[in-house]
């Protein structure tokens, strides 16, 4: 269980784009890191690759259709930052305690997310304009 008060660790930063292919390849030889396969996450209606950068990761996002949620962020704002992600050890105490501090839970019950982990969100207007992502490792996972 996590201790209250104990810092969490980044996990990553989540990027929206437009074309994933172009810009996995853009930013793999910026970085100098290889892009991982592509993983379809079809409730979602996204497509998402990995850059690993030692225990933290870039996360590239894109839409596979006009009607997901990163469709309209792009509409929205273009590409660019979509969401922060911090790595848990039990995302379901974490949970209730961001929602004792205060925050808005988009996710009051914890899904199935790429690579296999378990990942809540919470809504940005409360953490400073910010989509938060909880993110719990399970065993196997990665």
């Amino acid at each position: 269980m996590d201790t209250p008060g104990r810092p969490l660790t980044l996990d990553h930063i989540g990027l929206a784009v437009e074309d994933l292919p172009s810009a996995a390849a853009e930013l793999s030889r910026r970085l100098g890191v290889p892009a991982g396969p592509p993983e379809r996450i079809g409730a979602d209606g996204i497509e998402v690759s990995f850059l690993e950068m030692g225990q933290q990761s870039v996360e590239l996002l894109a839409p596979t259709g006009p009607e997901s949620s990163i469709a309209r962020f792009l509409a929205r704002r273009g590409p660019g930052i979509h969401h922060v992600a911090f790595r848990v050890h039990d995302i379901r105490s974490e949970l209730s305690r961001w929602e004792e501090l205060g925050a808005r839970l988009i996710d009051v019950e914890p899904r199935l997310g790429s690579r296999g982990r378990l990942v809540a969100f919470i809504h940005p207007a409360t953490e400073n304009g910010v989509l938060t992502e909880l993110v719990q490792v399970q065993k196997g996972s990665g």
